[in-house]
């Protein structure tokens, strides 16, 4: 009923106005300007845009853990300086952070497109080492094998450790259950249908 009395405004600039009071026509809604001065704007455009790029624009999925690089960091200048104890800026720590990460989003780019181009699907080690002198940097190639052929042998050593532990389980079952029927020889037993 009320609906009726009140009249709606039919457009969005009919919200923005507001009634004039001499009767005339309404007047748009507008904010006093403040005067700034060129110098100002400049400053402040340039406070904006530092306030952006401090912004997070890497997802947190995508960023590396900050305790494992100034980790490692740490200990990379450990062994230049060991007599120092050196502190790390957060800026810093944040420097080596996103450049790992961009190195790592390049060299994985690198391998996928090694491994699209034998057509396969599956990013292989050789994949890596093959983007590593793609993209100049050789010299990583032999540390990062040895690297892979020590964690290889460790995990073959892990597995091959775990396959006795299984194996050393099975026989002990085996043993307490000889023929696999234990259980059933003494059930028959006690039905009187065993051997007497």
């Amino acid at each position: 009923m009320w609906a009726k009395l009140v009249p709606r405004p039919t457009s969005v600039r009919a919200l923005t106005r507001l009634p004039n009071t001499d009767g005339g026509k309404a007047k748009p809604r507008t904010r006093p300007r403040k005067s700034v001065s060129h110098a100002q704007s400049t400053e402040i455009a340039e406070r904006k845009e530092r306030e952006r790029e401090m912004e997070k624009v890497v997802p947190e999925a995508e960023e590396l853990p900050k305790t494992i690089v100034r980790r490692v960091v740490k200990d990379k200048l450990s062994h230049c300086s060991p007599d120092v104890d050196m502190s790390i800026h957060k800026d810093a720590l944040l420097a080596f952070s996103e450049s790992a990460r961009i190195f790592i989003h390049y060299l994985s780019a690198t391998a996928n497109d090694i491994c699209r181009e034998s057509k396969r699907q599956t990013i292989s080690a050789n994949d890596v080492l093959k983007a590593l002198e793609d993209i100049e940097f050789p010299e990583f190639v032999k540390p990062l094998t040895a690297s892979l052929d020590d964690f290889r042998q460790n995990n073959a050593g892990k597995k091959a450790k775990a396959a006795k532990v299984k194996e050393v389980k099975k026989r002990k079952l085996e043993e307490e259950q000889p023929g696999g029927g234990g259980e059933r020889e003494e059930e028959e037993d006690r039905d009187g249908s065993g051997d007497d």
